[in-house]
């Protein structure tokens, strides 16, 4: 399978660590960037080729992954059109729709959207992905098999659910990171040292995370067989009911679902 990925940035850089030498060899990934240094890095550090420019590698590729930010994405598409024969468009931007990716593209339906996060770069990430209608049966594989070098893969029915999908696991990791400062702040102002706070709310977290993976049981269940009523913990998750935390966490996913649907149609705009 010939890949070439129009940018090379954190997310590509770490799809291209799961592919080479697993997925496809190395010569077959081409990447198209304008940041010399950054293409300079990729071909040191896994051997591909790359350009500065698109180019005939691109023409000759079975799947093109559009990975540069979402404003920039309508002017590199149109960029790219002339260039698009058969292959399978592979989107990892958030907000750009497949419908205006199509249209951009001249009615091209060979395209699958995707939605993944940041853990991919340690290759523990998950994806959501959706498919256009022009999409055969190999090129889903081939998007399943390029999304699942960095981890999950979660196949959706519709890409409207793309929105919930980005507010869930898309946006999580900053949830995550979050709930952690607050853990860290917490420990400091009752005596413990940054250190120590840091150490404490990170394996807690991680150790939480890989018990729910883990376990067959429903993650209410396992919460419930942590708080025994009247005692540490039932103070503080009875605090957080108080303050409404559950449904502000609730909120703020919707919110960045709707975030998401508005940035579709700003950058779908002509």
């Amino acid at each position: 399978m010939k890949i070439s990925f129009i940018g090379g940035g954190n997310m590509a850089t770490a799809l291209i660590g799961g592919l080479a030498g697993s997925v496809t060899a190395a010569a077959n990934i081409h990447v198209v960037d304008l940041n010399a240094a950054s293409l300079q890095k990729l071909q040191q550090q896994f051997g591909v080729s790359t350009a500065e420019q698109l180019d005939a590698a691109v023409e000759s590729s079975d799947v093109i992954v559009l990975a540069v930010k979402p404003q920039q994405m309508r002017e590199v598409v149109l960029q790219l059109q002339p260039h698009v024969k058969s292959q399978l468009i592979l989107s990892i931007a958030a907000g750009i729709r497949g419908s205006d990716l199509s249209r951009w593209l001249n009615g091209y339906g060979a395209i699958v959207r995707t939605m993944p996060n940041t853990p991919a770069l340690i290759g523990m990430g998950i994806t959501g992905i959706v498919a256009l209608a022009g999409v055969s049966a190999a090129q889903r594989s081939a998007a399943d098999a390029i999304m699942r070098a960095v981890g999950a893969t979660v196949w959706l029915s519709d890409e409207v659910l793309i929105d919930p999908v980005t507010a869930v696991s898309g946006s999580g990791p900053a949830y995550v990171f979050y709930f952690i400062e607050a853990m860290q702040q917490a420990a400091l102002e009752m005596g413990l040292t940054p250190e120590q706070g840091t150490e404490l709310a990170v394996a807690t977290f991680t150790g939480a995370a890989q018990l729910a993976a883990q376990s067959s049981e429903p993650i209410a269940l396992l919460r419930e067989r942590v708080t025994s009523k009247g005692g540490t913990t039932y103070a503080a998750l009875s605090s957080m009911q108080a303050d409404g935390v559950k449904e502000s966490i609730v909120r703020a996913m919707k919110a960045a679902a709707a975030r998401g649907k508005e940035l579709g149609e700003e950058f779908g705009r002509d």
